[in-house]
């Protein structure tokens, strides 16, 4: 009985121990939370960071409050138990003239080590379901975002809100100089924001509740970003979403968190936060520049026009997979070099473009390329036959004949 006594006295302590640890956390949160405030959000990984990044949302101050109760309920588990177990085997060893002792089961005892588990999984489940449940509440957005990914970027489209309307691709803007090529090293230095920078950014108000819409048009994809306690999969046919509501403003920083092929590593999320005022002046230049790119797809073209306008949407869009030189990646993507798609009749080619194809000789598909215009589609298709060794009869296409494809 008195080993017994000794074992409820420890579990006891142990639960008192869990209870008091929730306080803890919640500091621990709290302190994190303050840090993204002064700093006006981390941007991207910390140099010696040991813990989660600092949350920007209640949600993910919510997981690391819940991160750090679960490490120490664990660790006071931890200690406790090999605490028990190194004392018993010092204080009790054959060298000091102890003989194992005979007893029988003690119903305390069992009675003791099935109740008190059972509450701290309960004390460790109640918050964390309510943290779940809060996390599926997308309801009452104040502005609806789709994150469509792809091969290897990201699409967005302002559906719901204030910028409804707004369309534009995120790539990723780190000059490939610093990142190499394959069998190539680096010819520049790596700059502060390296592989974790994009040439368009989300923009979305602060205290604003936004809910990110997910899908892909290719692989699974992931869209994350750790300050906002944001991951959510982007999957082929179907429609996943997520929410978050920004408490301070900032640039945060996140990537695809799902093996999507070869150039996983570069498409990173990019999401700004700015005040109510510099929203609706974003949303006015965008609108603007939107209404300036739209091109007249009744309008005639030169080739050279279409061309110079072909190159900078294929090296854009394209030559991550096909490359700068049209070769394309043997036994990963086709080469548009001498391709018989390029050099045949362009309806082809602009079927393919709008909706994509899958041969079977590669891994992976070619997506289709609806979301880009009509002009940005004959263009590059412009571009394409007459670049490199190729020279097809048909050389030229207008985007009236893409318009007329879509139809």
């Amino acid at each position: 009985m008195k080993h017994a006594k000794r074992f409820q006295s420890l579990m006891l302590a142990l639960s008192m121990t869990a209870a008091a640890v929730p306080a803890w956390a919640a500091e621990a949160a709290a302190a994190a939370s303050e840090y993204s405030k002064a700093t006006g959000g981390t941007g991207g990984p910390i140099a010696n960071q040991l813990n989660l990044a600092p949350p920007a949302t209640a949600i993910a101050a919510d997981i690391y409050s819940l991160h750090n109760l679960m490490m120490y309920i664990c660790l006071a588990i931890f200690v406790a138990v090999f605490g028990v177990m190194f004392y018993s085997i010092f204080k009790h060893r054959k060298s000091l003239g102890h003989k194992a002792a005979s007893f029988h089961e003690s119903t305390a005892v069992e009675i003791a080590w099935t109740i008190v588990p059972f509450l701290i999984v309960i004390g460790m489940a109640l918050p964390a379901t309510r943290t779940v449940v809060a996390m599926k509440d997308t309801a009452n957005a104040d502005v609806t975002i789709k994150a469509t990914g792809m091969q290897w970027k990201w699409g967005y489209d302002y559906l719901k809100g204030e910028g409804e309307g707004i369309s534009f691709v995120s790539n990723l803007s780190t000059p490939r100089a610093q990142v190499g090529q394959p069998g190539q090293a680096a010819t520049e230095k790596r700059g502060e924001n390296y592989l974790i920078e994009v040439d368009n950014e989300v923009v979305v108000p602060v205290k604003k509740k936004i809910r990110i819409v997910t899908t892909a048009n290719d692989v699974i994809h992931a869209w994350m970003i750790p300050a906002f306690g944001v991951k959510q999969d982007a999957i082929p046919g179907f429609v996943r979403d997520t929410w978050f509501r920004a408490e301070y403003t900032g640039v945060y920083r996140g990537n695809c968190a799902e093996l999507c092929g070869k150039e996983h590593a570069f498409m990173p999320i990019v999401v700004r936060v700015v005040t109510s005022e510099e929203y609706s002046a974003w949303v006015d230049k965008k609108k603007k520049e939107m209404a300036a790119l739209a091109d007249d797809p009744t309008k005639t073209w030169t080739i050279d026009e279409l061309k110079t306008k072909g190159e900078k949407v294929y090296t854009a869009n394209c030559a991550v997979c096909h490359q700068a030189t049209g070769k394309g990646v043997p036994g990963a993507f086709a080469a548009l070099d001498g391709s018989e798609n390029v050099n045949g009749p362009k309806a082809d080619q602009i079927h393919v473009l709008l909706n994509g194809k899958k041969s079977g000789k590669f891994p992976a598909e070619m997506p289709a390329w609806k979301q880009l215009s009509d002009t940005d589609i004959a263009a590059v298709i412009t571009y394409t036959r007459n670049s490199w060794s190729n020279k097809p009869a048909e050389n030229i296409v207008q985007p009236a004949e893409v318009l007329a494809a879509r139809k």
